[in-house]
């Protein structure tokens, strides 16, 4: 193979430390020398996640990262609540294009480090009575067991991709005989096309002149063989559908009958020209924030306990902050302090300082000395009381609101109704960003119609700006897909405007990646071939370009993309690490620590191939230090362009799809879901997703909240066993006899729940009823007020609430008798049964709910699911065994995925 020449290196590379252009034998035998006679690790799998630790006892590279640490989140500690809070990861807000040719923000990061246990650090233990499907056959221990499947499931791609490659060399052969078959004519002798075919004649020959084509869709994905097949059954299926409707519905036309059918576009044939996006396009611009309204004169910002008074634009910004004080981990960041202080010393500045009371000016010089409390209690306190307003007025002040968005919220794309994703301009207010952002807390300005770009239809109407303003620009491109961009102050990255995610043109991005992957498969054995041999490559570009491939599909390292580190964070991927990230331990070991995408830490402790172990030490050879790329021959450009040798459109960012798609694809085949019950089906589905996440690297730091929301899962297991016991207790009220016929264990209380933990449970059950009347009762009053009739009378809540005082009288005379009287009406011994039965049922459900979260809480399980696993595998686990779609998919999620789930349609034997 060729290498990359020194001209190709970028000038800032050039300039620095480059690696020889070659490698002699005598370097590779001084290297191989080198090593430690310690047994290397097997490779593949990362061996250890966590937080730095030092290394004291190990020969680890004195070359830790000086890359910037995150800090740690602790969990915050609540009051006991047995419901459910916390929240979906499937309904996080889907990532904004942020700058073209970018990869999109995702909402859950995986390159955010899992902190385990180490040093005698214990972390909180999973539960062991949730645990389930545990392996019995050896005492392996986790990571050697996934490092093997991981394995395995390389060989199974490796056996797949020939096949594939076979079955379409002989489905070519066969279609190319076809053809020949049918040139020759009916009534032409034998000995004529023998002859003919014996001189050499071409297979494909010309017919009347006209050389005739060979139509072979044997290069398409199966989902397009498939849709190509379906097509003509299906557009058939609409047009009946409408000739029925016509006939039914005189007074509606055919077009307009055709414009309100559904536009499955994945039954659609393909367009010829793929770049352009669309032909009509009209939409009503952007929605604008609202002016800012200046604080009441009684409210002020204080310095050195003193008043100030400000401009209004600067009065503005100090509302920026103070409006934030709630959120610690941002005011009382030094960065963000720092970045906010110098933008707001500006725009006093320009707008001609602050002045106390007395009309003289101050000079504001120590950001130490403001106070921010009055206006933080003044936006508390509107925020306080739009929550209190009645449920009436908060929905007629929704439906006004959702009234004026109205235009914005759809365009017309091609003549299709279509929704708009992010309509509404940002605020201004003050960047925070993710991670440890260098620029937090920097002011985000106000963003005028003289900024924006708007791109639109030639014959369409162009929507009006603001009165006294102009769009920056108006412009008819129909191969982009936004509708309307600006660039913001912070970074200098634009914004654009899309369609919403459930639209046609996101739905066609999203199967295209997805198809990309599944196109891999027929290549990926030559290119993990072809990589692995030029690990020992002479040519130091190609020797550095194998080894960056080998990370990036092994470890699922993003490729790195070059930056202008004066405007944005310094942020690094696979190609562009530099000699502090990387550290090595003898003999395989690969310590990788570096802020990652978002500016979010990435720390991993990986066992590698010895050959790339030693290309690592190698790339790191001295006179290299602090500052210098690894990979010093190799650009994110050049990767893709090798790659693209390969198969058209390949990138490095296709592995990641591929590689999660593929194993969640073989992970399901395998599972034993016969004779199990939905809740367990649903864990199982679950588990693969996790081990798809920790081969393909796709982790998250334990959250702050997860402690907590564990607890309260624990409690409602709790309570369920209680209300168990308490039932068996009514039993033995009704039958005495029952006590010696099932035996004495049998009625006792689980050992877990405490007398404390009983009367704690108690209390809480009684509170939880007075609530719950409470909220009834207003809620009858705001309807009857809604309804113009007189408000329910206070002793109609007294009356309501002696519930309460019955059931708290009720608990303590159990208490005193440890007897439990029977409740419900007619109980009998078999109704009772009966509910313990259903008890049972919701304590192993949740049971599987724990051990599923406790597993999942340094997991990313919605970044594999939204980004990374075709949402078809999904749909067919769930038609196959039929558990609702719904248990994996939001319905954000529904509405993305409309394409997977109706293409796939009630076929259980699709494959990735």
């Amino acid at each position: 193979m060729s290498s990359s020449s020194d001209d190709d290196m970028p000038l800032a590379r050039a300039n620095g430390k480059l690696s020889a252009s070659r490698i002699s034998p005598a370097t590779d035998r001084k290297m191989d020398k080198s090593a430690s006679k310690a047994r290397p690790a097997p490779p593949g799998l990362s061996i250890r996640n966590g937080p730095v630790i030092e290394e004291d006892a190990m020969d680890v590279d004195s070359t830790t990262s000086g890359a910037s640490k995150r800090k740690s989140r602790t969990s915050i500690g609540q009051a006991v609540n047995y419901k459910d809070q916390s929240d979906s990861e499937d309904n996080a807000p889907m990532a904004k294009r942020q700058k073209p040719n970018r990869k999109q923000v995702q909402s859950d990061s995986d390159d955010e480090p899992i902190a385990k246990k180490k040093n005698g650090v214990k972390l909180p233990p999973s539960i062991k009575d949730t645990e389930m499907d545990e392996s019995s056959d050896d005492d392996r221990p986790l990571g050697a067991k996934l490092a093997q499947k991981k394995a395995n499931i390389e060989k199974a791609a490796a056996k797949e991709a020939k096949a594939i490659r076979t079955a379409d060399a002989k489905a070519k052969k066969a279609a190319s005989k076809k053809a020949i078959k049918e040139e020759s004519s009916d009534d032409e002798p034998l000995t004529k096309t023998r002859k003919r075919q014996s001189n050499g004649t071409s297979a494909a020959k010309k017919t009347n002149g006209v050389k005739k084509e060979v139509d072979s869709d044997s290069d398409a994905p199966i989902a397009k063989k498939k849709t190509a097949a379906s097509a003509k059954g299906k557009a058939t299926a609409n047009a009946k559908r409408v000739a029925v409707k016509s006939e039914k519905e005189d007074s509606k036309s055919a077009a307009e009958e055709e414009e309100e059918e559904e536009y499955r576009w994945w039954d659609a044939p393909k367009k010829e020209d793929d770049s352009i996006k669309w032909n009509t396009l009209e939409h009503n611009g952007v929605l604008f924030p609202p002016e800012y309204e200046p604080l009441p004169k009684t409210v002020k910002l204080y310095y050195d306990r003193k008043p100030v008074n400000l401009d209004v634009r600067a009065e503005e910004v100090a509302t920026f902050f103070g409006s934030m004080l709630h959120s610690t981990q941002n005011v009382e960041n030094p960065v963000f302090q720092k970045n906010f202080f110098n933008d707001f010393k500006e725009i006093l500045k320009d707008t001609g300082g602050a002045k106390g009371s007395d009309g003289k000016a101050v000079d504001i010089k120590d950001f130490k000395k403001l106070d921010f409390t009055k206006i933080f209690e003044h936006y508390k306190s509107i925020s306080d009381a739009k929550k209190a307003r009645p449920a009436a007025e908060k929905k007629a002040e929704k439906a006004e609101k959702d009234k004026f968005e109205a235009p914005f919220m759809y365009c017309k794309w091609d003549g299709r109704k279509e929704k708009v994703g992010n309509f509404r301009v940002e605020p201004p207010g003050l960047f925070r960003g993710r991670g440890e952002h260098p620029k937090t807390g920097t002011v985000k300005k106000r963003v005028m119609p003289e900024q924006v770009t708007i791109n639109i239809g030639k014959d369409a109407k162009v929507p009006e700006p603001p009165a006294g303003h102009n769009w920056k620009a108006v412009q008819h491109d129909n191969k982009a897909t936004w509708l309307a961009m600006w660039q913001e102050n912070v970074n200098g990255n634009y914004k654009y405007v899309m369609l919403a995610a459930n639209s046609t043109v996101k739905g066609q991005a999203d199967y295209k990646k997805f198809e990309k992957a599944r196109e891999l498969k027929k290549h990926i054995d030559r290119i993990r071939a072809d990589y692995t041999k030029d690990l020992r490559s002479e040519v130091m570009a190609d020797r550095q370009r194998a080894t960056a491939m080998y990370l990036i599909d092994r470890f699922a390292l993003r490729a790195g993309n070059e930056k202008d580190t004066e405007n944005e964070a310094e942020t690094v991927g696979c190609c562009s690490l530099k000699y502090e990230h990387v550290a090595l331990v003898e003999p395989n070991k690969v310590i990788f620590d570096f802020l990652g995408k978002d500016s979010i830490r990435f720390y991993n402790e990986v066992t590698v191939e010895r050959q790339v172990f030693k290309n690592l030490k190698m790339f790191k050879k001295h006179p290299k230090e602090n500052g210098d790329d690894i990979f010093d021959r190799l650009t994110t450009s050049q990767l893709n362009k090798h790659l693209s040798s390969y198969m058209a459109g390949l990138t490095a960012k296709v592995f990641r799809t591929y590689n999660a798609s593929f194993t969640m694809s073989k992970l399901l085949q395998k599972l034993p879901v016969e004779d199990v019950n939905l809740a367990e089906k649903i864990k199982l589905y679950n588990d693969c997703n996790r081990e798809v996440a920790i081969l393909c690297n796709h982790k998250r730091s334990v959250g702050a909240g997860h402690e907590a929301t564990m607890e309260k899962l624990a409690d409602r297991l709790k309570g369920l066993k209680y209300q168990k016991w308490r039932y068996k207790m009514m039993m033995l009220n009704l039958e005495p006899k029952l006590k010696k016929k099932k035996g004495a264990e049998f009625f006792e209380l689980d050992k877990d729940l405490t007398p404390e933990w009983v009367e704690q449970h108690q209390q809480f059950l009684v509170q939880e009823q007075e609530t719950k009347i409470q909220k009834k009762f207003e809620k009858d009053n705001e309807k009857r007020e809604a309804d113009g009739e007189t408000k329910l009378p206070e002793k109609e809540l007294k009356e309501r609430l002696k519930v309460v005082k019955e059931l708290e009288a009720k608990f303590k005379k159990e208490n005193k008798t440890n007897k439990v009287e029977p409740e419900g009406k007619g109980p009998t011994v078999e109704k009772f049964e009966q509910l313990i039965e259903k008890q049972d049922e919701r304590i192993r459900n949740l049971e599987l709910q724990v051990a599923d979260r406790e597993g999942n809480k340094e997991v990313a399980l919605g970044t594999s699911k939204i980004n990374y696993i075709d949402p078809r595998l999904t749909v067919v686990f769930s038609k196959k065994f039929n558990v609702p779609i719904e248990k994996f998919f939001s319905k954000t999620l529904r509405d993305k995925f409309k394409w997977a789930i109706e293409s796939v349609g009630d076929d259980p034997t699709w494959e990735f």
